[in-house]
């Protein structure tokens, strides 16, 4: 064989080799931002399951079905939950630049609106139409889109809603 032909035949076995390893390079680059999601989900949930406890003590207290001497106690160890997870967002990053933009648009659009409606139909400086205020909806709610989904009906694992299969039990969801 001349040596061409061996150049060319190595040539085509390493572009053959590097297509057949591609899926297998990219599935590793994903994984570290689908554990990455997970985790993200996981906090959140966390969060809200605390917020939600928080919210049921007070109200047990104002209702006098905890007794007043362990209620500050009780509220002091969620507090203190919570504020860890709430750190560990914040380590994380969990809003990231585009949604934070988005949300503090909306928030700005909407209290321009509640404190024009509260003082009169006066004409504001910077008043935003009900359809941009759809368009901002819009762009949030398609930021959010791949956000936690709920929990595993089976081990109760927080799960996204791209997920095929629970990632902590392999349960198929539906």
């Amino acid at each position: 064989m001349e040596i061409g032909s061996i150049l060319l035949v190595l040539a085509v076995t390493i572009l053959a080799s590097l297509f057949v390893a591609r899926p297998f390079i990219e599935y590793r680059k994903n994984l570290g931002a689908v554990n990455s999601e997970h985790e993200l989900s996981t906090l959140l949930a966390n969060r809200d399951k605390l917020i939600e406890a928080i919210q049921e003590l007070d109200f047990d207290n104002s209702l006098g079905k905890i007794p007043s001497e362990d209620y500050p106690s009780m509220r002091a160890v969620l507090l203190k939950r919570a504020a860890a997870i709430l750190k560990q967002l914040d380590e994380m990053g969990s809003v990231t630049q585009t949604e934070s933009d988005i949300e503090l648009k909306l928030e700005s659009e909407i209290a321009s609106k509640r404190t024009d409606a509260a003082l009169s139909k006066a004409a504001s400086a910077k008043k935003i139409s009900d359809d941009d205020l759809e368009e901002i909806l819009a762009a949030r709610r398609s930021a959010r889109k791949e956000k936690a989904a709920g929990f595993c009906p089976n081990c109760g694992k927080p799960i996204l809603k791209s997920d095929k299969f629970c990632p902590t039990c392999g349960k198929t969801q539906n």
